[in-house]
């Protein structure tokens, strides 16, 4: 049986989850400050992106996302598990994109991939210390879009 603690530890986090989606979704990469830890490692090379430290990282998605006139992010199948003050989850996310090509017009390509976390509690609430993609699938993605 869960503890109320772990009921609301598992609800923040899953909550957090979505405020990532959410800002990336809406372009508003300064909320990301609410979800990553400063130093938090991401890994976004599975689905052809970069990795390394969240500024990095937020950097490069401030510049990368904006070519993309849409895209969203729908997540699900929430696996944390919470041990103190630490926590790990795996969620899935299916990741539709369109892109705008010169000579081929619009392209609607579709990602799926595992988000695999871990958190840390802060003062501030709980934060990312780490994201690592996971492919699971992509359709219809161009070369130019594909992970070596």
């Amino acid at each position: 049986m869960l503890s109320l603690q772990e009921i609301s530890d598992r609800l923040e986090i899953q909550q957090l989850m979505v405020d990532y989606a959410s800002a990336i979704d809406r372009r508003q990469f300064d909320e990301l400050d609410n979800v990553f830890m400063p130093d938090a490692y991401i890994d976004y090379r599975a689905m052809g992106g970069i990795d390394g430290r969240f500024p990095e990282v937020k950097a490069w998605l401030k510049e990368v996302l904006p070519t993309f006139p849409m895209y969203s992010h729908m997540i699900g199948n929430f696996a944390i598990k919470v041990d103190g003050d630490t926590a790990s989850s795996r969620i899935i996310c299916f990741n539709p994109m369109l892109a705008d090509f010169p000579d081929r017009g619009r392209h609607v390509m579709f990602y799926g991939l595992w988000y695999n976390d871990k958190f840390v509690r802060t003062v501030q609430g709980w934060r990312f210390s780490e994201r690592v993609e996971e492919k699971c699938f992509d359709y219809n993605v161009p070369a130019e879009f594909k992970a070596p």
